[in-house]
């Protein structure tokens, strides 16, 4: 019964070999005890043996035997019982052939009571056999099985005997005949009990070298494995390889024979062809985070199975995804907690606060940030925030946390009992803020703004609270004289006007509530009109009209200043298209209409609709607009040139006015700002930055237009210094429409 379970456990070809050796082996031992038994069956009539009925009887139990055995190897459910019910109506065919190849001179009488009850006996003890055979008891894979086939073919034997009946013809003295065919039949039996026992031994010698092949291959599998491994058999620890001595600190000797336990680990939980994570405790006592694979490979019948355990150290690659991990929640940058680690520590603080405490978030903004990426470029912003990131992280207390959410924004958090302990920390990051950072040898002092929130004062949820701090941040930006600002409800106010300001503003142009108000400009020798410049302005049907202080920036923010801008563009070119005198138009530029794509194409469809010659026609923009992208809107400008439009410096004087502006831009006329204008009577530096101005124009062959005069001693001193242009109240304000179409040479003053 052992071949059968080597055969349940082979696959291919040597699944084959077995089940072909388990049947010829079984088959003729049962055949062998079957005619041994007939040559101990004495008869008192001579007797003698069919040899052809004989051979068949054999060779009839051997077939069974194959399909009996190849049903009972499959790995179904009742296959053992099914082949073993088809070997014992086998062996019963076989008995009952070899019973018809016995020849006696005699009437044989069968009872047929007896005949079916051996068959079934044969069938149902058979199909027991088989099933004890292939489960793992050992006291059945070591003879228990092969003891219930005894029982099963012995029944057969003396039940089947038992349901004949001889009844001799006559007394008959030829024994020599009955001698000779029982010498026949021993050596029959002989030479195939000796075939029986050379299957026996081949299959011994078979299985012998296919168990110490798979030895040689788990051994050969652990000693080539990265992995650790170790070999147990019957609770002991047969082999372990160099890789797990590594791992361990164990050596060989310590372990092999011991339980699997000594080496560290657990074996509890792991289950066939599972992988487990678990801890190896190695040697000197260390944790060592490890997965564990588990395998068995059978053993030969009697013997316990192979376990095999592959033991993967994973220390680096958990090193390696808590490095992932740390960069998904650290700003690259500045080594700073980036915007998801921060709302997950602020989730986590807000749960674990006092009840008697606050919890303050401060929200951070530098405020010249911009003007050092403009100036020196985005490799000198990069080294400002990480200098004023490891400042304020310098100065932080037990926890305070501070994160950069992007770009030059910031947030920190802590624990405060009263708005002064919330103070003190954004005192202490106001001055590490306003420190200056040198770079190649300049000082750059960014400054920032920092508004304050607290929990539970000023919000109940974690976005309330980050929404106030910002509130309370933009109100510190836009204040003149406070860069840290708290909360306060009023804020909340302002931002729902904000809000309303900007979804009227969605409307504003559909509903037709902008208009475009002129302002002259006036030639500085002959007072007479040159030219006029295009306002906007928005008359809001409840709040009246709007300053454009207000709404231009919000337009620009939104985008809608693109839609905004082609309308004035093209009222404005209409507007001037109809005069009777070819006064020239200008119209304000936004950087974000130089910023889009068909500013061009936009200026030369107007042009072309509106009949306005391209030489009356003049754009203003900012020194600042242009430097948000110098290299694209020099390459705008050109191309607005190049359609014969005049370019404008708008506010010269305010922003960066450098020479290397005007240089690179080609400007047709500066504006010096109002700002200056109005100093030049008692402020001796507006003055000196006026004349500065005057003269460089001069030097560049720019003319210079002087913007907001309202007084006459104001354009006396300008015509003294050589200004050619002004505008301002001294010659009306803007309006609607023009009063008049003067003659060029016409005073207005």
């Amino acid at each position: 019964m052992g071949l059968l379970q080597r055969a349940r456990a082979r696959d291919g070809e040597t699944f084959k070999v077995w089940i072909f050796l388990s049947a010829v082996a079984a088959g003729s031992s049962i055949w062998c005890t079957h005619f041994v038994a007939m040559l101990a069956y004495e008869t008192k009539t001579p007797v003698s043996y069919e040899p052809g009925l004989t051979a068949l009887s054999l060779v009839f139990v051997v077939v069974s035997g194959i399909a009996a055995f190849w049903i009972a190897a499959q790995r179904i459910s009742l296959a053992p019982e099914l082949g073993g019910a088809l070997f014992g109506a086998g062996v019963s065919v076989m008995h009952y052939i070899g019973m018809a190849a016995f020849s006696v001179e005699a009437m044989v009488l069968w009872s047929s009571p007896y005949v079916v009850a051996s068959v079934l006996w044969s069938i149902a003890i058979m199909a027991v056999a088989f099933n004890r055979a292939v489960v793992s008891d050992p006291f059945w894979a070591r003879g228990g099985a092969a003891g219930v086939l005894v029982i099963a073919v012995v029944g057969l034997h003396f039940t089947a005997m038992a349901a004949m009946t001889i009844l001799p013809f006559a007394p008959s003295g030829t024994e020599a005949t009955s001698e000779t065919a029982r010498q026949m039949l021993a050596f029959s039996v002989t030479g195939v009990a000796l075939l029986v026992i050379g299957i026996v031994w081949v299959s011994h010698f078979v299985d012998q070298q296919i168990r110490e092949q798979a030895a040689a291959r788990l051994r050969h599998l652990a000693g080539s494995s990265a992995d650790g491994m170790i070999i147990e058999q019957n609770d002991k620890i047969i082999e372990i390889n160099a890789a797990f001595e590594t791992l361990s600190g164990f050596s060989r000797d310590e372990l092999v024979g011991g339980p699997v336990a000594a080496a560290g680990f657990k074996t509890e939980n792991l289950g066939e062809a599972s992988i487990v994570r678990a801890t190896l405790r190695s040697k000197h006592g260390d944790g060592i985070a490890v997965e564990i694979a588990a395998h068995t490979e059978t053993g030969k019948p009697g013997e316990a199975a192979f376990r095999v355990y592959a033991l993967r150290d994973i220390r680096p690659r958990l090193e390696q995804e808590r490095h992932i991990a740390s960069l998904a929640r650290t700003d690259t940058l500045t080594g700073l907690p980036n915007r998801a680690a921060f709302l997950e520590h602020l989730d986590q603080q807000l749960a674990a606060r006092e009840e008697n405490s606050s919890l303050a978030l401060l929200a951070i903004d530098l405020n010249r940030f911009k003007e050092v990426n403009d100036l020196q470029g985005h490799a000198a912003g990069d080294i400002v925030l990480r200098v004023l990131s490891e400042r304020m992280r310098s100065v932080l207390r037990d926890g305070e946390y501070l994160a950069r959410l992007g770009g030059d924004e910031f947030v920190a958090v802590c624990h405060a009992r009263n708005r002064n302990e919330a103070l003190d920390l954004a005192a202490r990051l106001e001055k590490e803020l306003f420190s200056a950072v040198q770079i190649d040898h300049v000082d750059a002092v960014c400054g920032a703004s920092i508004g304050i929130a607290l929990y539970p004062d000023h919000a109940s949820t974690a976005t309330a609270l980050l929404n106030n701090a910002d509130l309370a941040m933009y109100r510190a930006k836009n204040s003149h004289t406070e860069n840290i600002c708290f909360y306060a409800e009023e804020m909340d106010e302002a931002v729902r006007q904000r809000r309303r300001t900007i979804n009227d503003l969605r409307e504003a142009l559909s509903r037709r509530e902008f208009e475009l108000h002129y302002q002259v400009q006036v030639d500085i020798v002959t007072e007479s009109v040159t030219g006029y410049e295009a306002l906007l302005r928005w008359r809001h049907p409840e709040r009246g009209y709007v300053s454009p202080a207000e709404f231009i920036p919000l337009a620009e923010e939104t985008g809608l200043i693109n839609p905004i801008g082609e309308w004035v563009l093209r009222t404005a070119c209409a507007e001037a298209a109809s005069w009777e005198q070819p006064f020239t138009i200008a119209v304000n530029l936004s950087a974000v209409q130089i910023g889009q794509g068909n500013l061009r194409e936009c200026v030369h469809r107007t042009l072309l609709e509106t009949g306005l010659p391209a030489s009356r026609l003049e754009l203003e923009t900012t020194e600042t607009s242009l430097m948000k992208d110098p290299m694209r809107s020099a390459h705008v400008l050109r191309q607005l040139k190049a359609l014969g439009i005049s370019i404008a410096i708008d506010d010269f004087g305010t922003g960066y006015s450098s020479l290397a502006t005007l240089r690179a831009f080609a400007f047709d006329k500066i504006k010096l700002d109002k700002s200056f204008i109005d100093g030049i009577e008692r402020d001796a530096q507006a003055r000196a930055v006026m004349l500065a101005v005057l003269a460089l124009g001069n030097a560049l062959s720019i003319p210079v237009l002087a913007e907001g005069v309202e007084t006459r001693e104001q354009l006396d001193f300008l015509r003294s210094r050589g200004c050619e242009k002004v505008q301002g109240f001294l010659f009306g304000r803007p309006a609607a429409h023009i009063e008049s179409q003067k003659s060029h040479g016409q005073q207005v003053a």
